[in-house]
């Protein structure tokens, strides 16, 4: 075994799989873990100072600078600067009364993961009083949380959040079709018939919908787990689907959200923040997949009338299962999917986030360091 595999089946521990939900190792690895690391976000690099970024935009030396602070000539959002004050970017400088460009360069993306537990809703403001999964979460001095789709109700597994707009909307986007891996429990068993209604398109109300692949996971008496791929999000969507063949969803688990896995030992209602190089990994991915997006479609996501950048609905193979290049009945191989991260040497993010950061914890602990600059996974008190 290489190196690059060693590394790959050393992550692969430290992420939830489909086969840990089935065995319920899932749950039973949830009720003993106690560990509880403090609930701190990696500090942002110091933004530059009032007097320095006008004297770089050309309206003076420093000491002018400081000196035009002093007599109150110089706002900040409407506000009298003073000596020593930071700004930062979207922030609005005037000298004299006239607005002042400068250059700022925004803040570097932060991204989140979140164990998101049944019975919370992903919503600012609930209209029913119920809990809400922004109650749990850090809080950002400069701009705001913002969720990569959302969860129903009742849904429970890795739920992403970030606070760079451009990000949100390139990991949601039907266009870049970004997998979401989910571990379903429903009453009954699928027939042949039924999975390849399921990947050959069932119809909802809001149109056709199909899932890139269906696996069986076993499960007991009448309860029967599958591990389910789909590229999009819509409301309710893979419940609907299910009821769609006549079958009700009874749990439902997101693992995966494109390259991103929910990490081992990340409790229900506890979040982890991801490194800078997860971040530029997650990056990256949605990067190549835009790189590969047709250059005729449009900002909505469809090419000559269709919904995504993939093939149409009556080019699948519905004999093919698991949606990876399998042979259909006639022989041809269905189109090629993402790759899964968790079967090649690709590899995935998360993981090792939390892995490094609960070790750094646990040796600034040991070594009696405040740990004040640190990050980790944590609750909300």
């Amino acid at each position: 075994m290489n190196i690059k595999n060693a590394q790959l089946l050393a992550s692969q521990s430290e992420a939830i799989r489909f086969e840990d939900v089935v065995s319920g190792q899932f749950d039973s690895e949830e009720a003993q873990t106690t560990e509880s690391l403090k609930r701190v976000l990696a500090p942002l690099p110091e933004s530059p100072k009032l007097h320095k970024v006008l004297a770089q935009a050309g309206m003076g030396s420093r000491l002018e600078m400081e000196q035009l602070i002093m007599e109150g000539r110089i706002t900040v959002n409407n506000e009298p600067a003073h000596i020593g004050q930071r700004i930062q970017f979207g922030d609005h400088v005037k000298v004299n009364g006239k607005p002042i460009r400068f250059r700022i360069a925004p803040p570097p993306a932060r991204v989140i993961a979140y164990h998101k537990p049944a019975g919370e809703v992903v919503t600012n403001d609930d209209p029913q009083n119920r809990p809400t999964v922004f109650r749990k979460l850090p809080k950002l001095f400069q701009g705001k949380w913002q969720s990569v789709g959302r969860l129903d109700l009742n849904t429970e597994g890795l739920l992403l959040f970030t606070s760079s707009g451009e990000l949100a909307n390139n990991l949601m986007h039907p266009r870049f079709g970004l997998e979401r891996e989910y571990a379903v429990r429903v009453l009954g068993a699928l027939n042949q018939d039924e999975k390849h209604r399921l990947l050959a398109g069932v119809k909802l109300d809001d149109g056709l919908a199909q899932f890139g692949s269906i696996e069986d996971g076993g499960g007991e008496g009448s309860n029967c787990w599958y591990r389910v791929t789909i590229s999009e999000g819509r409301n309710r969507e893979v419940r609907r689907m299910f009821e769609a063949v006549g079958h009700a969803v009874s749990r439902l688990i997101r693992i995966r959200y494109g390259s991103m896995v929910l990490p081992r030992g990340l409790k229900r209602g506890a979040w982890v923040e991801l490194d800078a190089a997860d971040i530029k990994l997650l990056t990256q991915v949605v990067n190549g997949l835009a790189g590969r997006v047709p250059a005729d479609m449009d900002t909505n996501g469809s090419q000559d009338g269709l919904r995504r950048a993939r093939p149409p609905l009556r080019n699948r193979r519905p004999g093919s299962v698991s949606g990876s290049g399998k042979a259909g009945p006639s022989g041809d191989k269905a189109p090629t999917k993402q790759p899964d991260p968790m079967k090649t040497a690709l590899g995935y993010i998360g993981a090792d986030s939390f892995v490094r950061q609960r070790q750094d914890q646990g040796s600034r602990r040991g070594g009696g360091a405040s740990g004040s600059g640190s990050r980790g996974p944590g609750r909300s008190r």
